[in-house]
């Protein structure tokens, strides 16, 4: 059985377990959160696409506003386990059951760092170049972080990683963060979908699963840690939710399509309740704020029912079996409601053509700079390679001279930069637009 004892341990990577301290006033997964909002990393986000293009004459979500909704519902996920299990049902000093919301809402800040520029389609752009250009020297583990790379494993590589010039223990989180991050934990030799880290973090993640008393499944896997399933929760709740808001302000879904999916979601609750919404709905008329009202009180909901599954699933949670995600575990109008949402978000909103429109600029801009910087680091005396390695920062040079810690210098440096960046790179080595002083 896991034990929250070790689940909840504050000691952070790159820190002696003898140095380390518990301050209830300002606890380390305090300092977690903080840590994050204040990075650069994080900060970067605001310029990463979320779903669709940026900028617009819309404001709509990108990674940094996706992620602080997402923390924020994490937080509320945590405080509502509190409420439905008893505190003894933890053994575990009453100081740190309540770090619990802290925790999950540090890790949901954290779960996107690792995704490159232009969403989704970025991830893909790195797994079709590798798939599409021999990388010579490497061992199979090698290639196969890679050809599938992950922003999971990127994000926890990102947390972790001792870039040139850096401390040791990269971010310097707590193991109990850092673990409720990794949603697989598992490397990419498994095959798996989707994998949690890279053979360059296998020892960090043996490190956080040792220090958590994560339990070891089979030979590379381990089970997850509980407050994974509130991180994963509270993005599921956000992306499939906040997704339809934004594409009503867009104009893609219309109010009355927008009105009745929010709505679904309460087609089982009593007549009273139902009389509420409508009373409220009736008294606003700004439309978009009609929207925004469906969209809390749905958000609401999926909480109190995501909180409720993990209830119900808390036994074999802390026994170490894995569990289906929390809101793919809701029935009724909710399951029904969600099942609609994403048949709808995928065919009207997610193939809409200006989200392919930024797919493709995407993909075709981080093939390009990964062509460009992996020759460079691995024939780095060619003339085009030299001035190519003038560009990279000094934090993303490789300390060790093996090829493959060369290209995940370069996947470290192009992962990380914002939408804009990366377009002003391809154009200036396509000699599209000239920089100026």
């Amino acid at each position: 059985m896991l034990s929250w004892k070790k689940l909840l341990s504050p000691i952070r990577t790159g820190e002696s377990p003898s140095k380390s301290t518990i301050d209830y006033t300002r606890t380390n997964f305090q300092r977690d959160y903080d840590r994050l909002i204040f990075s650069s990393p994080f900060r970067r986000l605001q310029n990463k696409t979320q779903v669709f293009p940026l900028p617009g004459s819309v404001f709509v979500h990108n990674r940094l506003t996706h992620s602080l909704e997402v923390s924020s519902v994490g937080r509320s996920l945590g405080r509502s386990i509190l409420n439905l299990l008893s505190p003894e049902r933890f053994e575990c000093p009453a100081q740190l059951i309540t770090d619990i919301p802290t925790i999950v809402s540090a890790a949901c800040l954290a779960h996107d760092l690792g995704n490159p520029p232009f969403g989704h389609s970025g991830e893909d752009a790195f797994r079709h170049f590798f798939s599409n250009h021999h990388i010579p020297e490497l061992d199979s583990w090698e290639a196969s972080d890679l050809l599938r790379f992950e922003g999971n494993a990127n994000a926890l590589r990102l947390l972790t990683h001792q870039f040139r010039g850096r401390r040791t223990g990269g971010f310097r989180l707590s193991y109990a963060t850092l673990a409720s991050i990794v949603k697989y934990p598992y490397p990419s030799t498994l095959k798996e979908k989707k994998f949690g880290y890279f053979k360059s973090e296998a020892d960090v993640f043996n490190e956080i699963a040792s220090q958590t008393g994560l339990i070891q499944i089979s030979n590379g896997r381990y089970c997850r840690h509980p407050l994974v399933y509130l991180v994963e929760a509270a993005d599921d709740i956000c992306y499939q939710v906040m997704d339809i808001e934004d594409a009503h302000k867009l104009g893609i879904l219309s109010t009355s399509t927008v009105t009745n999916l929010y709505l679904s979601f309460f087609d089982d609750e009593t007549t009273s309740k139902k009389k509420d919404i409508h009373e409220t709905l009736s008294s606003v008329n700004d439309i978009n704020e009609r929207i925004a009202y469906l969209r809390a009180i749905t958000i609401s909901k999926l909480i109190e029912q995501c909180s409720s599954n993990f209830s119900k699933s808390y036994d074999q949670i802390m026994s170490g079996q894995p569990v289906k995600p929390l809101i793919d575990q809701m029935e009724g109008a909710s399951a029904k409601a969600m099942d609609e949402i994403r048949k709808v978000s995928v065919n009207q909103v997610y193939n809409h053509s200006k989200v392919v429109e930024i797919e493709i600029a995407g993909f075709t801009i981080i093939g390009e700079l990964l062509d460009i910087f992996t020759s460079a680091v691995l024939e780095p005396t060619k003339p085009i390679s030299k001035k190519a390695l003038r560009l990279i920062p000094e934090q993303y040079l490789a300390e060790s001279s093996d090829n493959y810690s060369k290209v995940m210098a370069v996947v470290d440096y192009i992962s990380g930069m914002t939408d804009i960046y990366a377009l002003e790179t391809y154009q200036l080595f396509k000699g599209i637009k000239l920089p100026s002083l």
